[in-house]
């Protein structure tokens, strides 16, 4: 799988270029909720221009103890990344490594990766500091810091519904992207290289506000 490296077109230049003010829509069949046996996305989701929201400020300890704020971020594009490491959906992406690829490629490129771990204690996808840390090891994750978000809140105030679920902020704290990995739903790595992946996409500078999340459901608590 190959990463285009991106170009960080300034939001209102691409709007200029493309003389759109509206984000671009996508197939009809990526608009459709995945319902499986892990839990359901929200369903009937347009991909219909909402103008651009400011992301929702937060502060969170990662695995090493490091609290990180977005504020700590302006300037640089950040990607959001619900994480479970239970669900077949991520595995789908870090087993075959292309998670830590897409990671690496964009990381290289100042853009700020953390990956968020909302499951609630005693469910699946949750783990302390060290737990974490060994995943770390284990799938060698290159993002730049997986953060601890236990009770869930920033999951919550993200509407984060799916593992994975994606975020993309620009360097004005705009939040720009809001949805799926990419364009093929299933658990299966065989399906990535035909995928359109959505993060590179919108990283690479091209217009895609809101696609439909697919994936395991965020473990909160009840």
């Amino acid at each position: 799988m190959t990463f285009r490296k991106p170009s960080f077109t300034p939001w209102l230049a691409v709007l200029a270029v493309m003389g759109l003010s509206i984000g671009i829509g996508i197939g009809t069949a990526d608009r459709v909720a995945l319902a499986d046996d892990y839990g359901d996305a929200p369903s009937g989701t347009d991909n219909e221009a909402v103008g651009l929201p400011e992301a929702s400020a937060f502060t969170l300890t990662d695995t090493n103890g490091i609290e990180h704020s977005l504020a700590d971020f302006r300037g640089k594009h950040v990607v959001l990344e619900w994480i479970n490491d239970g669900c077949p959906f991520v595995k789908k992406f870090y087993v075959p490594g292309k998670m830590q690829e897409l990671q690496e490629t964009y990381t290289e490129q100042d853009v700020i990766w953390l990956a968020i771990a909302s499951s609630a204690p005693g469910k699946q996808g949750h783990h302390d500091a060290a737990g974490w840390n060994q995943i770390i090891a284990d799938w060698d994750i290159k993002a730049t810091a997986i953060l601890l978000d236990e009770d869930g809140a920033v999951g919550r105030a993200y509407d984060a519904k799916t593992t994975p679920h994606m975020i993309v902020i620009n360097p004005d704290g705009k939040l720009i992207y809001d949805g799926a990995i990419d364009s093929v739903r299933s658990a299966s790595s065989d399906d990535i290289d035909d995928a359109e992946n959505y993060v590179a996409t919108v990283l690479d500078g091209v217009l895609l506000q809101k696609t439909q999340p697919y994936g395991c459901s965020v473990k909160y608590a009840n």
